[in-house]
């Protein structure tokens, strides 16, 4: 008689438990962090561009040399800073990978817009390639980020909702912050290079 309690305890709590919203916090958490680890990955793909984009206006444009340390640094700065997982439940942390993120991508709008005076860059079929990537990785940036706020916010309802609330309280599943820019819609818009002949 004994184990048929057990038994039965067990597949109570078994029932319980699954209603608790134990195992979609835990999947929610996780979407989050694969969700940030692409937001890191382009992020890292525009980084890596970078010092080539760097290289090839330096070859046309030596006047020029305030903007390419500015961007030279605004890399350098957003290298500087780990990122990891654990960056989506600190929001100073968050905020700081978000300021130099934003710092390098006026850098590089900066950058294109100085561009904008050397025809010869322009037409240089390196540099288009490069601008064609960047372009794209922006792109991409913008979408990630978008996924991952999307995620955030699916997360943070579910943790704030009763009665799952009560189990994410128990368990420690706090709520995450959100990416957020001052000047957001600035920053994700893609920079704009014309491609067509001085007049």
């Amino acid at each position: 008689m004994f184990p048929v309690k057990r038994t039965l305890i067990i597949a109570c709590l078994t029932l319980l438990l699954g209603g608790c919203g134990y195992n979609n916090l835990t999947a929610g958490d996780e979407q989050v962090k694969a969700s940030w680890a692409e937001v890191i990955n382009q992020y890292q793909r525009r980084a890596d561009l970078i010092p080539n984009l760097v290289k090839t206006v330096e070859a046309f444009a030596k006047q020029e040399r305030d903007v390419l340390v500015t961007v030279t640094e605004a890399r350098a700065k957003v290298g500087s800073i780990q990122a990891t997982p654990e960056m989506v439940n600190d929001p100073q942390a968050l905020q700081q990978f978000q300021a130099a993120q934003g710092e390098l991508s006026g850098a590089l709008r900066r950058l294109l817009v100085t561009v904008e005076r050397y025809p010869e860059l322009k037409s240089d079929a390196n540099f288009r390639d490069l601008q064609a990537q960047l372009e794209g990785t922006e792109n991409r940036i913008t979408v990630a980020r978008n996924r991952f706020i999307d995620d955030v916010r699916a997360y943070n309802t579910l943790a704030r909702s009763f009665p799952t609330n009560i189990t994410a309280m128990v368990f420690g599943f706090e709520v995450k912050p959100s990416f957020t820019v001052e000047n957001e819609a600035e920053i994700s818009k893609p920079p704009e290079v014309s491609f067509g002949s001085d007049t």
